[in-house]
């Protein structure tokens, strides 16, 4: 079975996950928020991605992170998901795509990558520590896991429900359970400074809507991400000013995500 746009290879059978397809239709690849996961992995890892021998990711969608991966480096990354809506829009060129469950632990994949992105994934799955312990087993002693997850339980909100987030996280949370699943946390920050306060403004003014009211939270969560294409070129700027400063070492005090970059110990 193949998808129109990219092949796929099925090792396990799609399964519905906890996203909103909606958000592969906001999210394009000029999108602030696009922009700004590649730009952070980039000056924070720069070097690892280079020299990575073998590239995952988990959670690729519609491959926007894969292809600009490919436009940078020229390297493949391999996408897994379970969404199959998702994988048929994929646009990587390069990349292999997988319907692939990671909890079923293919012997072919077990320790073989050198890293693995997992960029606003987690926070949608309920069996977090499973998943993090699956992770574990795909890459390589002394592999990178790079992720980043929304941040503060307070900003909790209508997109979160609309996105079909099972929570936010704070700092020292997300600490404990990547060192609790056995991997080394050697860098975490919180990011997105700049739409902090947009995003409180926002959320607090049109209010929390009750989780049963999913299509206007949908509606809410459109409206909140669909920005004017100055609007969007401003965060970007800002956005990249802001991966420079987390490159050099500096953590942000605030923010509307959190970012790791955590390894498998030798």
């Amino acid at each position: 079975m193949t998808s129109e746009y990219h092949p796929i290879t099925y090792l396990s059978p799609p399964t519905p996950v906890s996203m909103g397809d909606w958000w592969f239709d906001i999210a394009t690849e000029d999108h602030f928020w696009i922009r700004r996961r590649f730009d952070v992995m980039r000056r924070l890892a720069d070097a690892v991605l280079r020299n990575s021998r073998s590239t995952a990711e988990i959670g690729c969608g519609h491959g926007l992170l894969q292809k600009k991966i490919e436009d940078y480096s020229g390297i493949p990354v391999t996408g897994f998901d379970l969404n199959e809506v998702a994988l048929q829009k994929n646009v990587s060129r390069l990349s292999p795509v997988y319907c692939y469950d990671i909890h079923q632990r293919n012997p072919e994949f077990s320790a073989h990558f050198d890293l693995l992105l997992l960029f606003d994934v987690l926070e949608h799955i309920q069996e977090e520590r499973e998943t993090l312990l699956s992770l574990r087993e795909l890459l390589v002693p002394g592999g990178f896991l790079l992720l980043t997850v929304p941040a503060h339980q307070y900003l909790w909100s209508h997109f979160d429900v609309a996105a079909q987030h099972c929570r936010r996280y704070s700092t020292s949370e997300i600490r404990d359970k990547m060192v609790q699943a056995g991997f080394k946390v050697d860098f975490i920050s919180q990011s997105m400074a700049c739409i902090f306060p947009l995003m409180w403004i926002f959320r607090k003014l049109r209010g929390f809507r009750k989780q049963s009211d999913l299509v206007d939270a949908k509606a809410l969560a459109n409206e909140e991400f669909r920005v004017v294409p100055i609007v969007n070129g401003i965060l970007n700027a800002l956005l990249n000013l802001e991966a420079w400063w987390l490159s050099k070492g500096f953590r942000l005090p605030i923010g509307t995500s959190l970012v790791l970059v955590c390894r498998r110990p030798t």
